[in-house]
């Protein structure tokens, strides 16, 4: 995750005009930004020469781009804190190797000299690019001209999601994602096929399991959790930790069971509560104060809705593990696909 001269010389052409960037021994040439948030910048790139043979072994034949088409991820790092997330997130997307999961192809981090002199450091992280956007994007748009997937899109989107959590879950000790929501499930369209789903974003993703001892460890994770999972799809033991309390994995399924929720009706299943006169989301997620909006018509078969409320049982040992729901949608989909 060091350096290279060429690296600096390619950053220091960026900020002054110029239009690549250096990952390793691999230049790209930035075409436009696609994203940002927080500190991070997304731009869709160009492979400006073949990756050379000296290029890290970890890229896979798979992720190479037949056009050079790459997203690229542009981190401005200012703090040591900063820098040991990236890291991580470095870390543990490295360890993931399924196609439903969002593949890291090469890393670099580079130190940056300022104007002033003082030294902060910027990351570069390439991956696939996946152009349709996600089911964030994708509900946003359904919503406003009043569309919906269809049953057996819903069950083929969400198999794919739980795949990739499958492989996350199946280590050991496993790891949770911690945030799953629309906004993290890329979606790839291709004519005459169901949607391919796609699961990134690996920067909350630790191991799953703690064991929580004293008010101080329920507070701790409280805190981390309001700053890395997202409020709408964070499980309730997140946000009202008991003093003793065995935390698992089971917190992506209530996420995983809220997106559910959000692929049949284009909204999250409890922001409902923000709309209310003295609502409160925490209450109704803690409580799990389900509502049903107008979906399709005809509407979803009512197991679909049984199958989400099954993942969202306030207490985490009702719960199903990821094994069980995989199990189960798949008896939907020979229901309603065969």
């Amino acid at each position: 995750m060091g350096c290279s001269i060429s690296g600096l010389n390619a950053l220091y052409e960026s900020a002054t005009g110029g239009g690549d960037v250096w990952i390793n021994e691999r230049r790209f040439r930035v075409l436009r930004q696609i994203g940002e948030g927080g500190f991070a910048f997304v731009y869709l790139v160009r492979e400006q020469q073949p990756a050379s043979d000296a290029a890290p072994a970890r890229r896979h034949a798979a992720h190479v781009s037949e056009d050079g088409i790459y997203a690229m991820k542009k981190v401005l790092i200012q703090s040591k804190e900063q820098l040991d997330l990236v890291r991580e997130e470095i870390r543990v997307s490295s360890l993931f190797n399924h196609p439903n999961l969002l593949p890291l192809i090469d890393h670099a981090i580079i130190a940056v000299k300022s104007t002033q002199g003082d030294w902060s450091h910027e990351a570069y992280l390439l991956f696939p690019v996946h152009l349709d956007g996600t089911l964030f994007d994708n509900a946003n748009i359904m919503l406003s001209r009043k569309e919906f997937y269809s049953t057996a899109d819903v069950l083929q989107i969400f198999r794919q999601m739980c795949e990739g959590l499958k492989h996350m879950h199946s280590f050991d000790p496993p790891y949770a994602h911690n945030d799953v929501k629309p906004g993290n499930v890329l979606i790839t369209r291709r004519k005459g096929q169901a949607p391919v789903a796609t699961l990134m974003d690996f920067g909350s993703a630790r191991p799953a399991r703690k064991q929580i001892r004293s008010r101080s460890e329920a507070l701790q994770l409280q805190e981390w959790a309001a700053e890395h999972c997202s409020a709408p799809y964070r499980a309730p033991e997140l946000w009202d930790c008991p003093s003793h309390a065995d935390i698992d994995e089971r917190t992506d399924i209530w996420s995983l069971g809220c997106t559910l929720y959000a692929i049949m009706f284009n909204v999250s299943p409890f922001e409902y509560a923000l709309g209310e006169s003295g609502g409160s989301l925490q209450l109704a997620i803690v409580n799990g104060q389900l509502k049903w909006p107008a979906g399709p018509s005809p509407p979803y078969p009512d197991e679909l809705r049984q199958f989400v409320i099954w993942m969202l049982q306030p207490q985490p040992a009702m719960r199903p593990h990821i094994g069980d729901v995989v199990l189960h949608v798949d008896k939907l989909i020979t229901k309603y696909l065969s």
